[in-house]
């Protein structure tokens, strides 16, 4: 990041346990969204990049981890609607035969793996709107308020969006035997 504008060594000692501290995390959730880990590896960057270019304009009504995950939102939005056909990068079950399983059934690993496939196959046909907050919320353990400020909608909002995803994801893993 040749591009940092920062003043005097603890902004930048700051701006460096932000990125310590968070990089991680916001390159799982923009890796979950994406699907391609080079691309989410970039938005990574790209989300740093533009708080350090951005920071001045950073009011404090929110959390610094709140800022940067509507940061990396709209990243990933730009990015899903540049080209639609990188939403999705279905895996090949052959490529999973290589992952060491964690117990010798056999039968276990094929439930295991169809209930992965299956899950995915059901995220991906979730709305945008209810699967972003699911993932938020569930995944990244991000609570309902700092969802609605990322977000930009009403907490009830984010609550009611993912009950929806719940009650789908269990009602159509349900239909297709993963779930009870």
């Amino acid at each position: 990041m040749t591009d940092v504008r920062v003043d005097g060594p603890p902004r930048e000692r700051l701006f460096r346990q932000l990125v310590q501290d968070h990089r991680q995390r916001l390159h799982r959730f923009i890796l979950k969204n994406i699907g391609h880990a080079y691309d989410a590896e970039d938005l990574v960057q790209q989300v740093f990049l533009e708080a350090s270019r951005s920071y001045e304009t950073y009011r404090g009504e929110s959390a610094l981890s709140t800022w940067l995950y509507g940061i990396a939102m709209n990243l990933t939005r730009n990015y899903l609607s540049r080209a639609p056909q990188r939403k999705y990068d279905f895996v090949d079950s052959e490529l999973l035969e290589d992952i060491a399983a964690e117990s010798d059934d056999p039968a276990d690993s094929i439930a295991r793996r169809r209930a992965v496939i299956s899950l995915n196959r059901e995220l991906s046909a979730l709305p945008l709107e209810m699967r972003e907050v699911l993932l938020l919320v569930a995944l990244e353990e991000t609570s309902y308020e700092e969802a609605a400020l990322m977000l930009a909608i009403p907490v009830g909002t984010v609550r009611s969006r993912v009950a929806r995803a719940r009650a789908r994801l269990r009602e159509r893993l349900g239909d297709v035997g993963i779930l009870p």
